[in-house]
């Protein structure tokens, strides 16, 4: 399969060296695009993926527009276009009731979450147009069945599905898509290092595969499938629209 082949230009996905992140740059090189991400912090990690993929791993803080715009444009210039930008970025999210996030704390997550998309894409919309491209955010399945505790992960998410519709109707005329992918309980990426750290012990786990149809988790390579599947022609004729990837979660 090789979506993506003949598509000029880059996939430039964030967060690439997370455990979504990288499974999605991984699934991208597969189907024949050329990869740039980004990552906050893990250099080693993001150096290794470049290397095993022949693509390029650039620093990129997201919450500061100019950073973003300057980074889109090297981009460009180095590859020539953008056909796909994939955000799967943000931060580790702890498990908390919402009563004791502090205001700043959710304006914090709202500017890591919603304000670093919104940074990226605006900055990213000249080439989107211009390659007719595409966009797939990945967000989170919470923001359809919510599980308590995950108000800090949900609620900035849940701006970034909003913000995503609002650009899929606004962009649709230039051809350029916007599409959002919900992961729910993975065995890897997040998740596991919530379970690693003890914010979900087996105790809820075992209650959180009783409510899941298919009585597993997922993996990061089934939200890559989706994000792949979105932002190729095969998709050609979605948008404003969110896949979750949750086992029936939200059913």
């Amino acid at each position: 399969m090789q979506d993506f082949q003949d598509k000029p230009g880059v996939a430039v996905v964030t967060g690439g060296t997370g455990g979504i992140g990288s499974a999605i740059c991984r699934m991208l090189h597969e189907r024949g695009s050329r990869v740039a991400l980004t990552y906050r912090s893990d250099r080693r990690a993001a150096d290794a993926l470049a290397g095993e993929l022949g693509a390029v791993a650039d620093q990129l803080d997201l919450t500061d527009a100019e950073q973003c715009a300057s980074y889109v444009n090297g981009v460009v210039e180095r590859f020539g276009a953008i056909h796909t930008l994939v955000h799967a970025a943000g931060p580790l999210v702890r498990q908390v009731h919402l009563a004791r996030v502090e205001p700043a704390d959710f304006a914090v997550h709202l500017a890591a979450e919603a304000g670093a998309f919104f940074n990226l894409v605006h900055a990213a919309l000249p080439a989107l147009r211009a390659s007719k491209g595409s966009v797939v955010a990945i967000t989170t399945a919470a923001t359809r069945r919510y599980p308590v505790r995950d108000g800090l992960s949900a609620g900035p998410k849940g701006a970034v599905e909003a913000t995503a519709r609002a650009l899929a109707a606004e962009e649709g005329r230039f051809g350029v898509r916007v599409n959002c992918v919900g992961p729910g309980m993975l065995t890897d990426g997040m998740a596991a290092d919530l379970m690693t750290s003890g914010d979900l012990d087996e105790r809820a786990l075992e209650a959180t595969r009783r409510n899941i149809p298919l009585r597993t988790f997922g993996s990061a390579a089934d939200v890559a499938e989706a994000a792949c599947f979105l932002a190729s022609d095969r998709a050609g004729f979605i948008t404003g629209q969110k896949l979750d990837v949750d086992g029936g979660f939200g059913v």
